[in-house]
This record gives C-alpha cells, structure tokens and sequence, in this order.
C-alpha cells in the first residue's frame, strides 16, 4: 500500500520576505509572503514497503508558497508575485548570499568606500523660540 506525502513530511507555516516592484506605480517595496516547509521525517513510517522506502531516501526538504499576490503598500493594487517560483528546495537555498551581503560585496568590487554613517543632527530651531522672553506684559 502506498503512503501519502503526509507520512513522509511534517509541514510548518513560514513567513519570508521579498522585493517586488509595483507594475502600476513602479515602486519597489518589501513585502512578506507565507510559505509552508515541508520538512523530511527523521524516521521512516511502520507501514511502509519497499517502494515507499526507496522514495524516502530520494525525498528532499522544500517550500510551497501560499500567496500568490501581494498588495502594494503606495497605491493599493494588487499584483501577482512576479517570476517567483511557487515551490523552492532548501537545499538551493543554503549557498544563496543575503541581499545586504550581496550589496556589500557588490559595492566592494565597484572599489566605493563604506560610507561613514552621518552624525545626527537636529534641524536649527526658528528665531522666534531662541530669542530671549521680554517677560509678561
């Protein structure tokens, strides 16, 4: 008898983020998508077959996305993850660099020095608040 997929995964919602760029207002945002890991068992099922253990040993830890379509955070439209896969192997996963990594080393090749991060400053105050009181009158 042959198993479902059930019997070889444990499955655990997921939120990742993503940059998509808005078709209609053209703004780039980052915008959370629900993801469900499926993850591979530790142990086999007790029912199991021949046929059952030999797609065990061949089965790999991966993700399903859930939305489809997110909601612009500027105008209110929504549009469909573009030139997203909707299933991803987390074994693929795991040699990816991060985006601030990415940018890091991108800026470094380009020969640009870090920039210094500015003091902050508070904006002047108007005259009328530091000139002094002349009392009450």
């Amino acid at each position: 008898m042959a198993l479902d997929e059930t019997a070889f995964f444990n499955k655990t919602p997921e939120t990742r983020s993503g940059q998509f760029q808005c078709p209609r207002c053209r703004r780039t945002g980052d915008y959370r998508v629900r993801w469900l890991r499926h993850s591979k068992k530790k142990g086999m099922p007790g029912r199991a077959d021949a046929a059952d253990r030999a797609k065990f040993d061949k089965l790999r830890d991966y993700l399903l996305r859930l939305d489809d379509d997110v909601t612009c955070k500027t105008c209110g439209k929504r549009f469909d993850i573009p030139s997203q896969q909707s299933l991803m192997f987390l074994d693929q996963l795991g040699g990816l660099p991060n985006d601030d990594e990415l940018q890091e080393e991108i800026k470094a090749a380009a020969g640009e020095p870090e920039p210094e991060p500015e003091p902050e400053r508070k904006p002047a105050l108007p005259e009328r608040f530091t000139r002094k009181s002349s009392g009450w009158k």
